[in-house]
């Protein structure tokens, strides 16, 4: 089992910037791909980025690319998801969510097997 905790997200102004943090426990966490996911009020849950287990490779919804970064650092057992230019539309809770498969093409939430219990991002105008 691996047990995932999200934090970082909050209120902030739109042009701000946050990291959201993901904390693991429980199995080796470092040979997990690790994606981040949102879902706003009403919309199904959206692919935002992933990284593999090194974190050479990256992958990121065409719609984050430039304003999202993810990142890990192993020895903290941490995945990292940095947001910058923050907008309204970035509203949302954010997952992250772990994943046996090696390949960071996989952006369907069907696909990965443990998930964090969220954290609220609130963008205002």
């Amino acid at each position: 089992q691996v047990q995932l905790v999200e934090s970082g997200g909050g209120l902030v102004q739109a042009g701000g910037s946050l990291r959201l943090s993901c904390a693991a426990s429980g199995r080796t966490y470092s040979s997990f791909t690790v994606a981040w996911f949102r879902q706003a009020p009403g919309a199904e849950r959206e692919f935002v980025a992933a990284i593999n287990w090194s974190g050479v490779n990256t992958n990121y919804a065409d719609s984050m690319k430039g304003r999202f970064t993810i990142s890990r650092d192993n020895t903290k057992n941490t995945v990292y998801l940095q947001i910058h230019s923050l907008k309204p539309e970035d509203t949302a809770v954010y997952y992250c969510a772990a994943s046996f498969n090696p390949w960071v093409s996989r952006t369907k939430p069907v696909e990965y097997v443990y998930w964090g219990q969220g954290t609220q991002v609130t963008v205002s105008s």
